[in-house]
Protein backbone atom coordinates (compact mmCIF):
# COMPACT_ATOMS: atom_id res chain seq x y z
CA UNK A 1 0.00 0.00 0.00
CA UNK A 2 1.92 3.47 -0.76
CA UNK A 3 2.12 5.70 1.80
CA UNK A 4 0.62 9.08 2.04
CA UNK A 5 2.95 12.02 0.81
CA UNK A 6 5.01 13.29 3.25
CA UNK A 7 4.24 17.63 3.61
CA UNK A 8 7.38 19.43 4.06
CA UNK A 9 5.83 22.33 5.48
CA UNK A 10 4.84 22.41 9.28
CA UNK A 11 1.87 25.06 9.37
CA UNK A 12 -1.09 23.79 11.17
CA UNK A 13 0.91 20.63 12.28
CA UNK A 14 0.85 20.33 16.15
CA UNK A 15 3.46 19.83 18.36
CA UNK A 16 4.36 18.57 21.95
CA UNK A 17 8.17 19.92 23.08
CA UNK A 18 9.15 18.36 27.26
CA UNK A 19 11.89 20.76 28.55
CA UNK A 20 9.71 23.38 26.57
CA UNK A 21 9.60 25.94 29.07
CA UNK A 22 13.23 27.46 29.16
CA UNK A 23 17.04 27.09 27.02
CA UNK A 24 16.53 25.31 24.01
CA UNK A 25 13.36 23.98 24.67
CA UNK A 26 11.83 27.22 24.60
CA UNK A 27 13.61 28.25 21.52
CA UNK A 28 12.65 25.28 19.99
CA UNK A 29 8.64 25.75 20.75
CA UNK A 30 8.75 29.63 19.76
CA UNK A 31 10.37 28.30 16.00
CA UNK A 32 7.78 26.04 15.72
CA UNK A 33 5.37 28.44 16.43
CA UNK A 34 6.82 30.55 14.07
CA UNK A 35 6.16 28.13 11.49
CA UNK A 36 2.26 27.76 12.07
CA UNK A 37 2.55 24.93 14.57
CA UNK A 38 0.18 24.45 17.51
CA UNK A 39 2.19 23.79 20.52
CA UNK A 40 2.10 22.09 24.09
CA UNK A 41 5.10 23.16 26.16
CA UNK A 42 5.93 20.25 29.17
CA UNK A 43 7.85 21.10 31.14
CA UNK A 44 8.12 19.66 35.66
CA UNK A 45 8.02 23.89 36.73
CA UNK A 46 4.20 25.12 36.58
CA UNK A 47 5.56 28.72 37.07
CA UNK A 48 8.44 28.43 34.81
CA UNK A 49 6.12 27.14 32.53
CA UNK A 50 4.01 30.07 32.69
CA UNK A 51 7.09 32.53 32.33
CA UNK A 52 7.84 30.63 29.43
CA UNK A 53 4.93 30.27 27.77
CA UNK A 54 4.64 34.30 28.41
CA UNK A 55 8.01 34.89 26.57
CA UNK A 56 6.97 32.57 23.63
CA UNK A 57 3.83 34.17 23.25
CA UNK A 58 5.51 37.77 23.05
CA UNK A 59 8.37 36.86 20.56
CA UNK A 60 5.76 35.30 18.78
CA UNK A 61 2.19 36.45 18.58
CA UNK A 62 0.93 32.74 19.03
CA UNK A 63 -1.06 30.72 21.66
CA UNK A 64 0.60 28.51 23.41
CA UNK A 65 -0.98 25.31 25.76
CA UNK A 66 1.37 24.28 28.55
CA UNK A 67 1.12 21.07 30.10
CA UNK A 68 2.92 20.15 33.90
CA UNK A 69 4.70 16.99 33.28
CA UNK A 70 8.22 15.30 34.90
CA UNK A 71 9.46 13.01 31.97
CA UNK A 72 10.29 10.40 34.06
CA UNK A 73 7.00 9.78 34.57
CA UNK A 74 5.64 7.43 32.50
CA UNK A 75 1.42 7.56 32.90
CA UNK A 76 1.87 11.45 32.97
CA UNK A 77 3.70 11.18 29.71
CA UNK A 78 0.99 9.24 28.28
CA UNK A 79 -1.25 11.92 29.96
CA UNK A 80 0.22 14.61 28.14
CA UNK A 81 0.25 13.22 25.11
CA UNK A 82 -3.29 11.85 24.49
CA UNK A 83 -3.87 15.24 25.78
CA UNK A 84 -2.50 16.85 23.37
CA UNK A 85 -3.67 14.91 20.43
CA UNK A 86 -6.92 15.15 21.41
CA UNK A 87 -6.57 18.85 21.68
CA UNK A 88 -5.65 19.26 18.17
CA UNK A 89 -7.43 16.35 16.68
CA UNK A 90 -3.80 14.53 16.34
CA UNK A 91 -0.22 15.02 16.78
CA UNK A 92 2.42 15.60 14.28
CA UNK A 93 5.24 16.58 16.05
CA UNK A 94 7.13 15.57 19.21
CA UNK A 95 10.62 16.26 20.32
CA UNK A 96 11.94 14.53 23.66
CA UNK A 97 13.96 17.82 24.81
CA UNK A 98 14.31 17.50 28.72
CA UNK A 99 17.41 16.62 30.85
CA UNK A 100 19.57 17.67 33.50
CA UNK A 101 23.54 18.42 33.44
CA UNK A 102 26.19 17.48 35.94
CA UNK A 103 29.54 18.73 36.14
CA UNK A 104 31.82 16.86 38.45
CA UNK A 105 34.49 14.56 38.63
CA UNK A 106 33.09 11.08 38.89
CA UNK A 107 35.40 10.71 42.36
CA UNK A 108 32.94 13.19 43.42
CA UNK A 109 29.84 11.39 42.48
CA UNK A 110 27.95 8.15 43.33
CA UNK A 111 25.82 5.94 41.32
CA UNK A 112 22.59 8.22 42.14
CA UNK A 113 24.06 10.59 40.10
CA UNK A 114 23.83 8.06 37.14
CA UNK A 115 20.46 6.73 37.97
CA UNK A 116 19.48 10.53 38.06
CA UNK A 117 20.86 11.09 34.46
CA UNK A 118 19.52 7.94 32.81
CA UNK A 119 15.90 8.32 34.48
CA UNK A 120 15.60 11.83 33.20
CA UNK A 121 17.51 11.87 29.87
CA UNK A 122 17.13 8.58 28.04
CA UNK A 123 13.88 7.29 30.31
CA UNK A 124 12.24 10.45 29.23
CA UNK A 125 13.14 9.81 25.70
CA UNK A 126 11.96 6.82 25.96
CA UNK A 127 8.73 7.36 27.83
CA UNK A 128 8.39 10.30 25.31
CA UNK A 129 8.81 8.29 22.09
CA UNK A 130 6.88 5.43 23.29
CA UNK A 131 3.95 7.30 24.13
CA UNK A 132 3.91 9.47 21.00
CA UNK A 133 4.87 6.47 18.15
CA UNK A 134 1.43 5.86 17.88
CA UNK A 135 0.03 9.37 17.43
CA UNK A 136 3.08 10.02 15.17
CA UNK A 137 1.72 6.81 12.51
CA UNK A 138 -1.88 8.17 12.63
CA UNK A 139 -0.33 11.58 11.21
CA UNK A 140 -1.92 12.56 7.93
CA UNK A 141 1.21 14.78 7.51
CA UNK A 142 3.42 12.32 8.57
CA UNK A 143 4.74 12.18 12.12
CA UNK A 144 8.22 13.55 12.88
CA UNK A 145 10.28 12.26 16.07
CA UNK A 146 13.45 14.49 17.11
CA UNK A 147 15.40 13.23 19.87
CA UNK A 148 17.84 15.90 21.52
CA UNK A 149 21.10 14.12 21.98
CA UNK A 150 24.32 15.86 22.32
CA UNK A 151 28.56 15.50 21.36
CA UNK A 152 28.38 14.26 24.47
CA UNK A 153 26.68 11.10 23.79
CA UNK A 154 29.24 10.58 20.84
CA UNK A 155 32.51 10.73 22.88
CA UNK A 156 32.67 10.81 26.65
CA UNK A 157 33.41 14.39 27.78
CA UNK A 158 35.51 14.58 31.62
CA UNK A 159 33.30 15.83 34.45
CA UNK A 160 30.51 14.43 32.16
CA UNK A 161 30.09 11.54 32.61
CA UNK A 162 26.67 10.98 33.52
CA UNK A 163 25.40 13.12 31.08
CA UNK A 164 27.27 11.44 28.57
CA UNK A 165 26.31 8.16 29.54
CA UNK A 166 22.84 9.37 29.09
CA UNK A 167 23.05 11.00 25.68
CA UNK A 168 24.73 8.11 24.20
CA UNK A 169 21.61 6.04 24.96
CA UNK A 170 19.22 8.51 23.41
CA UNK A 171 21.59 8.48 20.49
CA UNK A 172 21.38 4.41 20.26
CA UNK A 173 17.15 5.06 20.90
CA UNK A 174 17.05 7.59 18.41
CA UNK A 175 19.26 5.46 15.32
CA UNK A 176 17.11 1.94 16.28
CA UNK A 177 13.77 3.62 16.25
CA UNK A 178 14.76 5.48 12.91
CA UNK A 179 16.00 1.94 11.39
CA UNK A 180 12.57 0.29 13.15
CA UNK A 181 10.25 2.52 11.68
CA UNK A 182 11.89 2.03 8.39
CA UNK A 183 8.44 1.92 5.71
CA UNK A 184 6.23 4.17 8.14
CA UNK A 185 4.90 7.47 7.26
CA UNK A 186 7.17 8.61 10.41
CA UNK A 187 10.65 10.24 10.01
CA UNK A 188 13.14 9.90 13.49
CA UNK A 189 15.49 12.85 13.98
CA UNK A 190 18.62 12.61 16.53
CA UNK A 191 19.95 15.81 17.40
CA UNK A 192 23.73 15.97 18.49
CA UNK A 193 24.42 19.94 19.63
CA UNK A 194 27.78 20.77 20.88
CA UNK A 195 28.00 23.72 23.19
CA UNK A 196 25.52 25.97 23.23
CA UNK A 197 24.67 29.61 24.67
CA UNK A 198 21.47 28.64 26.53
CA UNK A 199 21.90 30.06 29.60
CA UNK A 200 22.10 26.26 30.87
CA UNK A 201 24.90 26.92 33.70
CA UNK A 202 22.70 28.35 36.24
CA UNK A 203 20.40 24.80 35.83
CA UNK A 204 22.99 22.30 36.16
CA UNK A 205 24.13 20.52 39.04
CA UNK A 206 27.73 20.83 40.11
CA UNK A 207 29.70 18.64 42.13
CA UNK A 208 33.59 18.83 43.56
CA UNK A 209 35.00 21.77 44.02
CA UNK A 210 31.38 23.38 42.64
CA UNK A 211 32.73 27.16 41.82
CA UNK A 212 35.74 25.70 40.38
CA UNK A 213 33.47 23.26 37.67
CA UNK A 214 30.50 26.29 37.74
CA UNK A 215 33.66 28.70 36.77
CA UNK A 216 35.08 26.43 33.59
CA UNK A 217 31.84 25.08 32.21
CA UNK A 218 29.88 28.51 32.13
CA UNK A 219 33.07 30.01 30.19
CA UNK A 220 33.32 27.19 27.48
CA UNK A 221 29.67 27.06 27.21
CA UNK A 222 29.68 30.74 26.41
CA UNK A 223 32.43 31.06 24.55
CA UNK A 224 31.58 32.65 20.93
CA UNK A 225 34.34 30.88 19.34
CA UNK A 226 33.32 26.93 20.60
CA UNK A 227 29.86 27.21 21.12
CA UNK A 228 26.93 28.09 19.34
CA UNK A 229 24.11 31.06 19.46
CA UNK A 230 20.80 28.70 20.66
CA UNK A 231 18.37 30.56 18.87
CA UNK A 232 20.23 29.75 15.76
CA UNK A 233 20.18 26.60 16.89
CA UNK A 234 16.93 26.44 17.37
CA UNK A 235 16.58 27.11 13.64
CA UNK A 236 19.18 24.85 12.34
CA UNK A 237 17.01 21.95 14.39
CA UNK A 238 13.51 23.02 12.88
CA UNK A 239 14.72 22.43 9.33
CA UNK A 240 16.05 19.44 9.94
CA UNK A 241 12.34 18.23 11.03
CA UNK A 242 10.95 19.66 8.19
CA UNK A 243 13.43 18.13 5.75
CA UNK A 244 13.51 14.51 7.91
CA UNK A 245 16.99 14.90 8.65
CA UNK A 246 18.30 11.26 10.14
CA UNK A 247 21.06 12.47 12.02
CA UNK A 248 22.31 16.20 13.20
CA UNK A 249 25.44 17.34 14.83
CA UNK A 250 25.44 21.25 15.45
CA UNK A 251 28.64 23.20 15.65
CA UNK A 252 31.94 22.64 14.12
CA UNK A 253 33.87 21.57 17.11
CA UNK A 254 31.35 18.74 17.56
CA UNK A 255 31.44 17.51 13.94
CA UNK A 256 35.43 17.45 14.11
CA UNK A 257 34.92 15.46 17.34
CA UNK A 258 32.74 12.98 16.65
CA UNK A 259 34.26 12.49 13.14
CA UNK A 260 37.82 12.04 15.16
CA UNK A 261 36.52 9.59 17.88
CA UNK A 262 35.27 7.47 14.58
CA UNK A 263 38.78 7.23 13.20
CA UNK A 264 41.04 7.21 16.13
CA UNK A 265 38.95 6.39 19.23
CA UNK A 266 41.85 5.55 21.21
CA UNK A 267 44.06 9.18 20.93
CA UNK A 268 41.02 10.67 21.56
CA UNK A 269 40.01 9.53 24.35
CA UNK A 270 44.24 9.77 25.70
CA UNK A 271 43.53 13.33 24.20
CA UNK A 272 40.37 13.45 26.69
CA UNK A 273 42.78 12.20 29.67
CA UNK A 274 44.87 15.11 29.24
CA UNK A 275 42.20 17.26 28.99
CA UNK A 276 40.45 15.92 32.61
CA UNK A 277 43.79 16.91 34.26
CA UNK A 278 43.47 20.57 33.47
CA UNK A 279 40.22 20.55 35.08
CA UNK A 280 39.61 20.90 39.10
CA UNK A 281 40.77 17.90 41.22
CA UNK A 282 38.43 15.97 43.33
CA UNK A 283 37.88 17.09 46.81
CA UNK A 284 37.49 14.36 49.69
CA UNK A 285 33.76 15.05 50.07
CA UNK A 286 31.01 14.69 47.73
CA UNK A 287 27.83 16.95 47.05
CA UNK A 288 26.28 18.75 44.48
CA UNK A 289 24.65 21.85 43.61
CA UNK A 290 22.71 24.13 41.21
CA UNK A 291 24.50 26.77 39.23
CA UNK A 292 21.87 29.46 41.37
CA UNK A 293 23.31 28.66 44.59
CA UNK A 294 26.88 28.96 43.38
CA UNK A 295 28.91 31.63 45.36
CA UNK A 296 29.83 33.66 42.44
CA UNK A 297 31.48 36.58 44.60
CA UNK A 298 31.93 39.44 42.12
CA UNK A 299 35.48 40.22 43.62
CA UNK A 300 37.46 37.08 43.38
CA UNK A 301 39.91 36.87 40.32
CA UNK A 302 38.34 33.27 39.15
CA UNK A 303 34.63 34.93 39.18
CA UNK A 304 36.21 38.05 37.31
CA UNK A 305 37.67 35.68 34.73
CA UNK A 306 34.29 33.24 34.87
CA UNK A 307 32.19 36.85 33.67
CA UNK A 308 34.69 37.65 30.27
CA UNK A 309 34.36 33.74 28.85
CA UNK A 310 30.46 33.80 30.17
CA UNK A 311 29.17 37.16 29.25
CA UNK A 312 27.40 35.88 26.52
CA UNK A 313 25.85 32.94 27.88
CA UNK A 314 24.44 34.94 31.16
CA UNK A 315 23.34 36.94 28.83
CA UNK A 316 21.29 34.08 26.76
CA UNK A 317 20.03 33.30 30.79
CA UNK A 318 18.17 36.35 31.02
CA UNK A 319 16.58 35.68 27.76
CA UNK A 320 15.65 32.24 27.38
CA UNK A 321 13.93 31.69 31.62
CA UNK A 322 17.13 29.97 33.01
CA UNK A 323 16.95 32.53 35.80
CA UNK A 324 15.06 32.07 39.17
CA UNK A 325 13.01 33.57 40.21
CA UNK A 326 11.31 36.52 37.92
CA UNK A 327 10.55 36.35 34.19
CA UNK A 328 12.64 36.27 31.05
CA UNK A 329 13.36 39.23 29.25
CA UNK A 330 12.34 39.46 25.82
CA UNK A 331 15.68 40.82 24.73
Amino acid sequence: MALTPRRSDLAGLSALVTGGSRGLGLLLSARLAQRGCLVTMAARDEDELRRGAEWAEERTGKKFHTAVCDVRDRQAVESVVRQADARHGGLDIVVANAGVIQVAPVASLDSGAFEDAMDTIFGGAVNTAMAALSSLRASEAGGRLCLIGSVGGLLAVPHLLPYSCAKAAVGALGEGLRAETTGDDLSVTTVHPGLMRTGSHLQAEFGGRSSQEFAWFSALSGAPVVSMDADRAAERIVRALERRRTRLVLTPAARAAAVAHGMAPVTVTRLSGLGARLLPAPPAAHGIEQGHGIDRTASTWREKVRRLGSVLNDRAARRYNQHIPGPPTSA
